[in-house]
């Protein structure tokens, strides 16, 4: 896998995300006439189909992390170096703030601009928390037992979890420090962001624990079959 490509998947999918993020919720809220449900409706539906066609795209490339947590988990699990991860990691947060600007421009709104929307508290942190291990978990499983469907089972969970969780689901820290970066609909107010961070990571750890809990060793094998293939082989792109 060619490191350059993999680098620059990783930045314009996180910042083709971002964008998707931002921009459904401005022209969401613009035309909701000040229904918030169907400003939701309306985010939650173009994240979920802005990230299909991303990690449909894009993960033969750079396996389609787009999420610092992901590529955390990735690497404690063997499938990325510490330098991988520190390099995704880096060019997805350029790339995340690299969206939100977009997002802004493409609606003539300041490109600068800081967070306002107040995001905290035990059941935001929970919800974070939550919605992260469901998003590493229906990542880890998809590519033990799906893998050719993982695209579309990370779409349904991240469009689901926009509903089920109080946060309406950031599930990662690059999200949230772009998205610290606006004054609209999916903003966060800056101060805020460290409690989502951390609880993302936490999140993302107990994905790993409940992984074992599950029987699957470090490299996605079933404790029990060590012959069937490693997750990294199931799915082109997975190892950059």
């Amino acid at each position: 896998m060619n490191r350059r490509q993999a680098l620059c998947a990783e930045f314009l999918g996180t910042a083709a995300l971002l964008a998707a993020v931002v921009g459904s919720g401005i022209m969401g809220a613009s035309l909701s006439a000040g229904n918030t449900a169907v400003a939701l409706l309306a985010n939650a539906a173009a994240t979920a189909a802005a990230l299909y066609v991303l990690i449909t795209c894009l993960g033969p490339i750079s396996a389609a992390h787009f999420n610092p947590a992901v590529s955390l988990v990735m690497a404690l699990r063997g499938h990325l170096s510490r330098g991988q991860a520190l390099s995704y990691v880096s060019v997805q947060i350029l790339g995340a703030v690299a969206g939100v600007l977009l997002a802004h421009a493409m609606f003539d709104l300041p490109l600068l601009q800081s967070g306002v929307q107040v995001r905290s508290g035990l059941s935001q942190w929970i919800s974070e928390a939550v919605a992260t291990c469901g998003l590493l978990l229906t990542i880890l499983l998809g590519l033990r037992h799906r893998p050719q469907s993982v695209a579309a089972l990370v779409a349904c969970y991240i469009g689901a979890a926009y509903w089920f969780t109080a946060s309406t689901s950031f599930a990662n820290p690059a999200v949230t420090l772009a998205r610290g970066l606006t004054q609209t609909f999916a903003g966060i107010r800056p101060d805020d962001m460290a409690g989502f961070i951390v609880a993302q990571f936490i999140g993302a750890l107990l994905a790993v624990f409940a992984m074992r809990l599950l029987a699957v060793d470090s490299t996605g094998e079933p404790k029990s079959h060590p012959a069937q293939g490693a997750v990294a082989d199931a799915v082109p792109g997975a190892e950059p």
